[in-house]
């Protein structure tokens, strides 16, 4: 649990700001867009004025979690504008489900060096020490559920929509009470959620139950490309520029799609490079949880938790292939 003594300190600050800015790392996932969607709509029921920033566009099934207002950066503002001219009233800087700057560029080191209070919420054990004042505890499987334990320790009401918000953060990023970070503390919060509104089939289904058909396409595309190595125990997979093109999606689109070889009994970790558009490949990594794979994104610049980590790599593919096999090599041999 998180210390009492941090989460009064967080109450009272944001009491005492009036304009606060709430952001969260680049290609937001269901614990960044819940947590958004659940403390921005306590920080309004506070009469807080809240602008929530998204750095990169959020996927559109996670877009009813978050109001429609929301602004984007590239698509309603540049970053230049905005660190120019758009936190001149900031009060407070909220930083959710990251605390690196890598994750939350430009706009993660603006807000650690302004003289404004920057308040940290997060869960992943990578860190920058971006915040003034941090509320992180890495033994938490989302950042929902700290977001969840600030609002019932400072006594705010939980609405059906932020309760839904909340819910979802906490799903996703225990792989629907899966994964082995879902312990007593994921369920007392989920089962406080669910009394406050929350529908969990409803969300299921909206979540992972409406795949189009083009995103059904790209997951055949990224299948095909499936390798087992070490004892088939590590699975890797790739998606290059011409599968996005031919199946008519988009980066958005390859979300959780990793997780899909982890229904092979054998396999313990996996990996799926994705092409961007600049020639860098985008590396996602996952383990059952005998692999840390924070420590494999860590050295190459990342970082994450141990059964989900990110980081980017250079092109061309082949060479970013080989040398994610060769990391994972000393865990296998």
């Amino acid at each position: 649990m998180l210390d009492p003594t941090l989460l009064n300190e967080a109450r009272k600050l944001i009491l005492a700001s009036r304009r606060i800015l709430v952001t969260t790392h680049v290609k937001p996932d269901g614990d960044a867009a819940g947590s958004m969607g659940g403390l921005v709509d306590a920080l309004r029921a506070l009469g807080k004025e809240v602008a929530p920033l998204f750095l990169s566009a959020v996927p559109h099934w996670y877009e009813f979690l978050v109001r429609p207002e929301t602004q984007v950066i590239g698509r309603d503002l540049s970053m230049k504008d905005l660190l120019q001219s758009g936190t001149r009233d900031i009060d407070l800087f909220i930083i959710l489900d990251a605390n690196s700057c890598n994750q939350v560029p430009d706009i993660g080191a603006f807000a650690s060096q302004s003289d404004k209070p920057v308040l940290v919420v997060d869960h992943h054990a990578t860190s920058d020490g971006l915040g003034s004042l941090e509320l992180v505890d890495t033994g938490a499987a989302a950042t929902g559920v700290l977001i969840y334990e600030l609002l019932t320790a400072s006594g705010w009401e939980i609405t059906e929509h932020m309760a839904e918000a909340l819910f979802v953060a906490i799903a996703t990023d225990t792989g629907w009470f899966q994964f082995g970070n879902a312990d007593s503390r994921v369920y007392r919060a989920a089962a406080a959620l669910i009394e406050a509104g929350a529908q969990p089939a409803n969300l299921y289904a909206a979540l992972y139950q409406n795949f189009s058909y083009a995103r059904f396409m790209l997951t055949q595309a990224m299948l095909n490309t499936l390798e087992l190595h070490f004892e088939d125990q590590f699975a890797y997979q790739h998606i290059r520029r011409a599968d996005f093109e031919q199946t008519d999606t988009e980066q958005a689109d390859t979300e959780n799609l990793i997780n899909e070889c982890h229904r092979i009994a054998s396999v313990r970790a996996s990996v799926l490079l994705v092409e961007l558009e600049d020639g860098r490949i985008r590396c996602s990594l996952r383990s059952r949880g005998s692999v840390d794979v924070s420590k494999i994104a860590q050295a190459f610049g990342g970082g994450g938790h141990q059964m989900a980590s990110g980081t980017f790599l250079d092109g061309p593919l082949e060479n970013a292939k080989q040398a994610i096999i060769e990391a994972f090599r000393p865990y296998f041999e």
